[in-house]
């Protein structure tokens, strides 16, 4: 063990951590603006007590989530430096506008929508809560931007002198085709997690508050949110077919890996599981999908997919001796899991949608414990995701121009990094139990009640304090 594979498990950490509260946000910040929309259509207390309750968990979800993403920043300078120097020209521009104007437009606008309760005009209070949700997307997409060129370069050149990656064309950055399909992807994923939420806080209640006066209100939350699983769900497995032929194209040994496929084929089948040895080079048994890996990768169920041996050999030629072959069974595993994780959670919010038809009120304990499993299950379908696209660009820190032992900082001693990454993991699991505990407390509190006007101020309306709702 070394200062790389240690600073590369410290990145790792933080970064599928982190990710655990970005999708969350991404698909709440939606959700709880058209919820918020609806009682502003119909003015249906029902929706406003919704709006309120699960916005409580979005705010929850956000500010971990901006104390989780800030490390994410230090984690370029402390150990990996020379990634930095080398990408920090293209790097610099989406993740300057990132900050300077999603995040500003998000941050500016949360903070309008929790305070300005009861002081702002209906339609402006509603306009903030929808400008932080497009602040949150818009933040999404330009952090996708930039991690895309690390998928795929465009738009740069290499200064032969300083060896640096110069940015010379930024709408191609923008617009890289890796991104144009990663972003979509990723809002699909992040609507999945919101709606499990949505439906697994919703269908507690149902069952467990059976005679509560605000059952109907739970009872639209299950649906409302499965819908959306549904939806997202569908989502997924059309943006992801896409991403799969787009990433054959960039990155073809990315899908060879995902497959652990080691010759070239035509057509070639997806294997559903494998038993054999780990790294996938000697078959015992195997239950395969015939020609679906061709039509993933190419589009046509008899195109041909590069095998790992034949892509290894043409790397060696074109970038040098030594292996570019991924760890095998770390890609072929998270893709499958990825899969399966998203579809379980589908498969769930489509019991409950059945469960409720005609009217019916579900009462089912394994229906509950399916139900309350149903946020983890795109959690980890996500995690998995981000896995296998890391993972499976491996060695390439920027595909075709980096390798990632030669972006780590040369100065950081073992120690260092080790420390580093303790402190950031002890940090972390306290923040996951802080937040666990925090979302645990108010989706059992249930709705709030809504009924109470607020009291008679005689105060002149610039003098009176902004109220904060939550």
């Amino acid at each position: 063990m070394d200062a790389l594979d240690v600073a590369r498990w410290q990145f790792g950490v933080t970064t599928v951590y982190h990710f655990l509260f970005v999708p969350l946000t991404i698909g709440l910040s939606v959700l709880v603006a058209i919820l918020q929309t609806m009682w502003h259509r119909t003015g249906n207390e029902r929706y406003l007590k919704l709006t309120k309750f699960y916005g409580k968990l979005f705010l929850i979800n956000f500010a971990m989530g901006v104390v989780t993403g800030i490390v994410q920043e230090f984690q370029f300078g402390m150990n990996w430096s020379d990634y930095s120097r080398f990408v920090g020209d293209v790097f610099g521009a989406p993740l300057a506008i990132e900050a300077l104007v999603a995040f500003f437009l998000e941050s500016t606008f949360i903070g309008l929508w929790i305070f300005g309760w009861d002081r702002l005009p209906k339609r402006a209070h509603l306009a903030s809560i929808w400008a932080a949700a497009i602040g949150t997307n818009l933040s999404a997409y330009f952090i996708l931007a930039a991690n895309s060129f690390m998928q795929n370069p465009v738009g740069y050149r290499i200064n032969p002198d300083s060896g640096r990656a110069e940015l010379t064309d930024f709408p191609a950055v923008l617009t890289n085709k890796v991104a144009l399909i990663t972003f979509p992807h990723t809002l699909a994923g992040s609507f999945l997690v919101a709606g499990s939420l949505i439906v697994a806080v919703g269908l507690w209640h149902v069952i467990r508050n059976r005679d509560s006066a605000d059952t109907g209100a739970y009872r639209f939350a299950t649906k409302f949110g499965s819908w959306v699983v549904l939806v997202a769900s569908a989502a997924v497995l059309f943006t992801g077919d896409i991403q799969g032929k787009i990433m054959t194209d960039v990155q073809p040994m990315k899908m060879a890996a995902a497959e652990g496929l080691y010759t070239t084929e035509s057509p070639a089948s997806f294997s559903v599981l494998t038993i054999g040895s780990l790294d996938g080079t000697r078959e015992v048994f195997a239950l395969k999908i015939p020609y679906l890996l061709s039509y993933l990768g190419t589009g046509d169920p008899n195109g041909t997919v590069h095998g790992i041996n034949d892509l290894q050999a043409q790397y060696a030629t074109q970038y040098g001796a030594g292996s570019y072959t991924p760890i095998i069974p770390v890609t072929y595993w998270s893709f499958r899991f990825m899969i399966a994780f998203g579809m379980a959670a589908g498969a769930i919010a489509l019991l409950v949608l059945w469960t409720q038809r005609k009217g019916r009120t579900p009462s089912s304990k394994w229906l509950l414990r399916a139900g309350l499993a149903m946020p983890v299950l795109p959690l980890l379908a996500n995690s998995f995701g981000w896995i296998f696209t890391e993972m499976g660009r491996q060695p390439w820190i920027v595909f075709g121009e980096m390798l990632t032992r030669n972006g780590v900082s040369r100065s950081v001693s073992l120690a260092e990094v080790l420390t580093s990454f303790t402190a950031f993991t002890l940090i972390y699991a306290t923040l996951a139990v802080i937040e666990v505990k925090l979302l645990l407390r108010y989706a059992k509190a249930g709705v709030p009640d809504v009924s109470e006007q607020p009291p008679a101020d005689d105060t002149d309306d610039a003098e009176r304090p902004l109220a904060f709702a939550y």
